[in-house]
């Protein structure tokens, strides 16, 4: 690499810790200080020296320091020298069992294969670099889309809030009042549920994580059915799970339901159950410290919620329904372009 790169090296500068100056300086992953004097100017490649982000690269242009805990890249065509070396995984060249080391010298000495002609490695660099702002663009809205939804769940669900006069909390009642647990069991033929974080509950096949559990056991499993909520052992956390399926769960959780008599949108308690400041309610009701803790469905049921009338729910649910497709929709396309990154790296670069 030494005889295609303009230049590669190490930093000189130590950080004072200033968070002042016209000039930034760069460490090993990113800006870790300011100084009113530079000492490199242009667009680099930058990797850690030494530590565990030692091979990690990131990149900056402009008028820098530079410590040195960091190797740095400079020439031209550098998109194309980036995504050459991030294929290539730079953590092979590193040093030590203990602190990864990677020195200037060993990558000046580094042999890599690439286009000979100098358009093409440009084309190739201008392909990853669209590529690349295509990606952060639909990360972007993908941020986007979250954070809406986490600051209109902040106004929607708020417990705390006594204002008959505010439609969004217009009711204000104890849970006792609006559900009730149950315990069905003996549905051995039904496939098995667990609760996750974020999907509600899913069928335990389909969990990434292998879980073993006795079969001889499962006459003690309890029904769920749609609409049900689960309290389970990280509810304290994620608050309750809310169930689009049939099956049955462990005996560990609890199972609840709306009484018959009141009229409610599935959709806007599923949300209002996951939301922040519902959890923040659950507190009062959360024993034990830690990974230990467990939630008294007892003490929720005295607990005061407010709602608004079920056309409101109706409403609600719907915004946050359509929100959810969209966030799901992003992260389909996201994973769509990694996988196409991930091809032409692994393909333009042998």
């Amino acid at each position: 690499m030494g005889h295609t790169i303009k230049y590669i090296g190490t930093g000189k500068s130590k950080c004072n810790d200033k968070s002042t100056g016209k000039y930034k300086i760069l460490g090993s992953t990113g800006v870790i200080g300011y100084s009113n004097h530079y000492d490199y100017d242009g667009d680099f490649i930058l990797t850690a020296r030494v530590g565990a982000n030692a091979g990690k690269l990131y990149r900056h242009s402009g008028k820098v320091k530079i410590t040195d805990n960091t190797v740095f890249i400079q020439g031209p065509q550098l998109n194309f020298i980036y995504y050459l070396l991030s294929n290539f995984d730079l953590k092979k060249l590193s040093f030590g069992s203990g602190q990864p080391l990677i020195k200037a010298s060993e990558l000046k000495k580094l042999f890599l294969n690439f286009p000979i002609t100098s358009i093409e490695r440009k084309n190739i660099g201008i392909i990853f670099n669209k590529l690349e702002c295509i990606l952060s663009l639909q990360q972007r809205k993908l941020k986007d889309y979250s954070l809406i939804k986490k600051k209109l769940s902040n106004i929607f669900f708020n417990d705390t809030i006594v204002n008959q006069n505010n439609f969004l909390f217009k009711h204000r009642v104890k849970a006792s009042q609006l559900f009730i647990s149950f315990s069905k069991k003996g549905f051995v033929h039904l496939p098995v549920l667990s609760a996750s974080q974020d999907k509600g509950m899913i069928f335990r096949e389909d969990e990434s994580k292998n879980i073993l559990y006795a079969h001889n056991n499962l006459t003690n499993y309890k029904l769920v059915e749609p609409d049900d909520f689960v309290v389970h052992l990280r509810s304290f956390q994620g608050g309750f799970a809310y169930s689009d399926k049939t099956g049955i769960a462990s005996p560990a959780y609890t199972i609840f339901k709306f009484k018959d008599d009141v009229d409610y949108n599935p959709v806007y308690w599923k949300e209002k159950f996951k939301s922040y400041n519902f959890i923040q309610l659950l507190k009062k009701v959360t024993y034990g410290v830690r990974d230990g803790r467990s939630i008294s469905f007892s003490d929720f049921l005295s607990l005061y919620l407010t709602f608004p009338d079920i056309e409101i729910q109706n409403k609600i649910g719907s915004a946050l329904s359509k929100l959810d497709t969209q966030i799901s929709d992003q992260k389909k396309i996201i994973k769509k372009l990694e996988n196409v990154k991930q091809f032409l790296l692994q393909n333009m670069f042998i």
